[in-house]
Order: structure tokens, then C-alpha cells, then sequence
């Protein structure tokens, strides 16, 4: 296509469910189904609890509450397509559409990444300066972090969309996934992909990568501040703190710098292996961050036990 001098561009792609077993994709959807269920159940518990309980109208509980709503977010952007497939065999999806599903998923995807940056530092502030944590961190100064957050996210990825549309396609359109993903997308093309693939790579390391190095600057901070601290019970409270978060923060970046990784150098990756590490790095962290942080925070916990409790009576 390309030396003729043609574009094409294709009107929709085909996606895939999981890669040799077609077959079975009405019983595998019942796991899918049961996480995603937690998923919306738990996050939507967590955003109820925080708002309900005067108690949790803290920075920490401000910021758990933006993850869980990015983690809704999500949630909400691949369920309808990968139930699709696996339920009705629903595999074709315009090609615009496809290009906002994946606009939505990679946006959504760094403002988790900023988010847990951000919670990051709320604990380093919280263990470092506690007496100043409330001064520094103020409702307003929360609001701001998150307006930062998500203009971060949509203004630095507004261009993928667009050097997508650029491209001259080949006649293959099958998608990896049951969802729309840019390195995905991008490696259906005959033309020259190396603007894309730069920017791509640029804006991943400039956001995400950024964001886990100053995690674990945050933490090696911590740790500097929690080793100085007297006693050994007041170490193992301080560093209790954090354990819900430091979950979070692997069970979202092991994945998806696994994914990452998969997409630009993994030729001769199995397919399964590709599609199990892009279901894991979407659907399962979206069902355990509220697991996790309904377990590790006696709050939180406490909190739902009295609505329970209001709700039983």
C-alpha cells in the first residue's frame, strides 16, 4: 500500500477473547464477570464509605477516592467490549470507537499511575512531618493535585489518537484483545510507525516512568525517616501504614511494565501469554485496591461494619 501511493483505513478491527479457547469463552467469562462485579461492588462501597464518614475526609481517603474512581473508570471501559466477545462473539468495533475506548483506557491508566505517585507522598508526608501533614496537605491542595493529574493524562496522550488516524492500513485488522490498546493498534499499519512508537515511548517513560521512580524515592525516604524512629513498635506502625498502598502500586506497575514490555520487544511472546498479562493488568487491579484497602484500613473497615449494621437494623 505504501509504494503504490494508497491509504487505506480500515472501518473497524475485529478483537480477540483469548486466543485457543474460543470454545470455552462462555464458562471463562464467569471469572471475568466475577471481577468485574467486585470491581464496581467495591469501588463503589469505598466512594459511599468515604463520603458517608466524616472521619475519612482526610488527604489519604481524598486519594483512595480518586483511584477508586479511576479504577470504576476502567472497569467501565473494557467490560462491554470483552463481555461482547465472550458472551455474544461481538469482535467488530468501529474504528473510531476504537481509537476513544483507547484514549479513555490509556488516559485512565496514567491518572492511576499519578494518583498512586500522589498517595505516595501523602504518606511520606504523613510519617515524615505528621504535625505539618494537615497544613501541607489541604483540601484545596488535594483538589489541585487531582485537576493536575488528569490534564497531565489527557493532554499528553490527545496526540496518539490522531497519529493513529495518519496511518495507511494493512488488510489485517484483528486485534490482541478485547479492547483497544495503541501498541495494538499501531502495529496493524503498512506505514511508518516510528513517530508513534517515539512518542509512545516518550510519553510512558515521562509519566509512568516517572511517577514509579519517585514512588520509590518516596519510600526509600520512609524508610530513611521509620529507621530513625525510637522504638520498634512505633517502625512497625508507621511502615503499617503504607502496606495497603505498596500492594496497589505492584499490583498495578508489575503488570503493566510487563505489558509494556510484551508489546514493543516481545515478538515471539505466545499469544496466551500477551492476553493473560493485558487482562491481568486491567481487570484484576480495579477488583483488588478496594479488597486490599477494605483489609489494611481499620477505617474503612470499621466504616462498613456500622453502615452494614445501619442497613441490617
Amino acid at each position: 500500500w505504501e509504494l503504490n501511493g494508497s491509504f487505506y483505513q480500515p472501518s473497524s478491527f475485529l478483537m480477540m477473547g483469548i486466543p485457543g479457547l474460543e470454545a470455552l469463552h462462555h464458562w471463562i467469562s464467569i471469572p471475568f464477570c466475577a471481577l468485574y462485579f467486585i470491581a464496581l461492588l467495591g469501588n463503589s462501597m469505598i466512594l459511599f464509605i468515604i463520603k458517608k464518614t466524616q472521619s475519612l475526609h482526610e488527604p489519604m481517603y481524598y486519594f483512595l477516592s480518586m483511584l477508586a474512581v479511576t479504577d470504576l473508570g476502567l472497569v467501565l471501559c473494557t467490560l462491554p467490549t470483552t463481555l461482547g466477545v465472550f458472551w455474544f462473539n461481538m469482535r467488530r468495533i468501529g474504528f473510531d470507537a476504537c481509537l476513544t475506548q483507547m484514549y479513555f483506557i490509556h488516559i485512565l491508566s496514567f491518572i492511576e499511575s499519578s494518583v498512586l505517585l500522589a498517595m505516595a507522598f501523602d504518606r511520606f508526608i504523613a510519617i515524615s512531618h505528621p504535625l505539618r501533614h494537615s497544613s501541607i496537605l489541604t483540601k484545596t491542595t488535594v483538589m489541585k493535585i487531582g485537576l493536575v493529574i488528569v490534564l497531565r493524562g489527557m493532554v499528553s496522550l490527545l496526540p496518539i489518537p490522531f497519529l493513529l488516524k495518519r496511518l495507511t492500513y494493512c488488510r489485517k485488522i484483528e486485534l490482541s484483545h478485547s479492547f483497544c490498546f495503541h501498541p495494538d493498534i499501531m502495529n496493524l499499519a503498512c506505514a511508518d510507525i516510528k513517530v508513534n512508537v517515539f512518542y509512545g515511548m516518550i510519553i510512558l517513560l515521562s509519566t509512568v516512568g516517572m511517577d514509579f521512580i519517585f514512588i520509590v524515592l518516596s519510600y526509600v525516604l520512609i524508610i530513611k525517616t521509620v529507621i530513625g524512629l525510637a522504638t520498634k513498635e512505633e517502625c512497625l506502625k508507621a511502615l503499617n501504614t503504607c502496606v495497603s498502598h505498596i500492594c496497589a502500586v505492584l499490583v498495578f506497575f508489575i503488570p503493566m511494565i510487563g505489558l509494556s514490555m510484551i508489546h514493543r520487544f516481545g515478538k515471539n511472546v505466545p499469544p496466551l501469554v500477551n492476553t493473560v498479562v493485558a487482562y491481568t493488568y486491567l481487570v484484576i487491579p480495579p477488583a483488588l485496591n478496594p479488597i486490599i484497602y477494605s483489609i489494611k484500613s481499620s477505617q474503612i473497615r470499621e466504616a462498613l461494619l456500622r453502615a452494614l449494621r445501619r442497613k441490617t437494623v
